[in-house]
Parts: C-alpha cells; sequence; structure tokens
C-alpha cells in the first residue's frame, strides 16, 4: 500500500486503534526494506477528538459535503458582489446549515462509541466555518485526514475572495462624459462594447448569486432530511428499547413460570411415586388377607369333618 492509501484508512478509524494500526503499517514498510514510505507514515499525526468527528462527517455524509463544498464556493465567488441584505440571507442559511452538519458529526461520534462535548462541537462548527471561507480549508477537510480543527481567517472577505473575480472598476467621469467632438465612429462603437460586457458581468453575477442561494437551500434541505433521518432513527432505537425491556420481562415471567412448574412437576412425581408404594402395599396385604382367610376357612373345614 502506498501513504495515501494507508492514510485513508487510519484516519478513518476510531481514536484509539489509530497508533497500533501506524505502528504496523510503519513496521511493514521497514521490513519491505522503504524506510522513507515507513518514516512518512510514522509522522502521521493521530487526530484530535473534533477532527476525527468531522472527518467521520466527510466519510459518512457525502451529499452535505458535496452541499458544503458547492456554497463555500458561491460564497467566496459572489461575496463581494452582494449587497448586505443578500449577504445577511446567505450568512444566516449559512449559520443553519454549520450547526445542522456540527450536530451530524456529534451524532456519528456518538454511534460510533465516542460521545463528544459542547465543546468538541464548537470546534467542529469552527472547523466548518473555515471551510466556507478558505479553499484551501475546505480542500484539506474534505480529504477526510483532519488532524486538528481549521480556524477560519481573522474576517471572512479576505479569504473569501481570495481567488473571486474582483469588481469592476467604475469607469472614470470623462468616459461617461461621450466621446470627444471629431473622435471617429469606432469609439461608439466601443462604448457600447463596453456597456454590452457590464450587462453581462452582471448577468454573471446574478446568476452566481441564484446558484449560491440555490447551493444553500440544497445544502440545508440534505441537512434537514438527514436531521429527520437521526429523529427517525432516535425514535426507532427507542422503540426497540422498549420492546427489548418488554420481552426481558416477559422472558423473566415465564423463567418463574417454568420455575414454579418444574416445582409442581417435581411434587406431582413425588405424590405418584408415593401412591405407587401405597397401591404396591395395599395389594401385597390384600394378597396376605387373601391367603389368611383361606388358611382360616380351611382350619375351620378340617374341625368341622373331624366331629
Amino acid at each position: 500500500m502506498d501513504l495515501e492509501n494507508i492514510a485513508d484508512e487510519v484516519y478513518g478509524l476510531a481514536p484509539e486503534d489509530f497508533i497500533d494500526a501506524r505502528s504496523q503499517h510503519a513496521a511493514a514498510a521497514r521490513k519491505a526494506g522503504d524506510r522513507d514510505l515507513a518514516r512518512r507514515i510514522g509522522a502521521l499525526r493521530r487526530p484530535t477528538l473534533s477532527a476525527w468527528a468531522s472527518n467521520l462527517l466527510v466519510r459518512g455524509q457525502p451529499d452535505a459535503v458535496a452541499g458544503l463544498l458547492r456554497l463555500g464556493e458561491g460564497l467566496r465567488e459572489a461575496h463581494q458582489e452582494l449587497d448586505p441584505e443578500q449577504l445577511r440571507e446567505l450568512s444566516s442559511q449559512q449559520h443553519r446549515l454549520i450547526g445542522a452538519l456540527a450536530r451530524q458529526a456529534r451524532q456519528l461520534a456518538a454511534d460510533a462509541g465516542h460521545p463528544v462535548s459542547e465543546e468538541v462541537q464548537h470546534e467542529i462548527e469552527v472547523t466548518l466555518h473555515a471551510v466556507l471561507a478558505d479553499p484551501q480549508a475546505a480542500q484539506e477537510w474534505a480529504s477526510g485526514r483532519l488532524v486538528k480543527p481549521l480556524t477560519p481567517p481573522v474576517g471572512f472577505t479576505a479569504a473569501a475572495v481570495s481567488g473571486a473575480p474582483q469588481r469592476a472598476a467604475p469607469a472614470p467621469p470623462s468616459a461617461l462624459s461621450g466621446p470627444p467632438a471629431g473622435q471617429d465612429d469606432r469609439d461608439a462603437v466601443a462604448g457600447l462594447d463596453r456597456s454590452a460586457k457590464e450587462q453581462r458581468r452582471e448577468a454573471e453575477r446574478q446568476q452566481k448569486v441564484a446558484q449560491a442561494r440555490k447551493d444553500a437551500e440544497s445544502a440545508e434541505q440534505q441537512a434537514r432530511d438527514r436531521e429527520e433521518e437521526l429523529q427517525q432513527a432516535e425514535s426507532a432505537q427507542e422503540q426497540a428499547e422498549k420492546q427489548l425491556q418488554a420481552a426481558e420481562a416477559r422472558t423473566a415471567a415465564l423463567a418463574e413460570e417454568v420455575k414454579a412448574a418444574q416445582e409442581q412437576k417435581r411434587q406431582a412425581r413425588s405424590a405418584l411415586d408415593q401412591a405407587r408404594r401405597s397401591v404396591s402395599d395395599a395389594v401385597r396385604k390384600a394378597r396376605e388377607a387373601r391367603s389368611g382367610a383361606q388358611s382360616a376357612r380351611a382350619r375351620a373345614q378340617r374341625i368341622e369333618d373331624a366331629k
């Protein structure tokens, strides 16, 4: 296995299994004579609890991951173009989505046997804010190999628009006043061409805004769907626990009934044995009585015959 595959494997393990798995892979690489690979495997750092939970989210919710990445791209591209009202709307959607995803990561961690605290959930939320603000953070998060929580840059704008197209600078006043007298008609055509370009840029901006909103709504819907699935799973789990408790109570009651029946069976068998012994004793006594009666009649007959 190469380093990429090994990293994918070990960062998908439970935290307590990370060190042993890393050591086994490093030992295997040394045994194969690849000391450089062994060194690079040994340099893999064990993730913090919040980073591990974030990795669970990436690996377990690919649709939500894709939605968040698309939303981040749209926000970074459209950020400088949006008016304050649009920014507030997307910011509200962003916070709801991040909260939902952080709760899902917390539930995934609990399902995997590692419940996390509110503080760890907050670290997950901070990581998700960084994913929206910073393309490099988004790429690192999407790999599913985080080692520690990510931190968003100070102020969203600096990172959010680092790779985004900038707003065209306004034309100087001289360009708006019309061409000077005697200028070639080609200058007027060029002015019309610039206006068309500005219209296209505006149309592209509106398209980006609409796409960003659409991506945010889609990601929110996915988050709501996942939360509904979580609620249904929790309800099913609660129902199953109640059924198990009822079955255990019934099993205990049946066990008591079986115990009582076994005791009744033992007593009945003992009574049957005693009755059989009584019958046998009565048969013996009756046989002895008949024999005695026969002997007495014979004696009486002999006495009578002797007269």
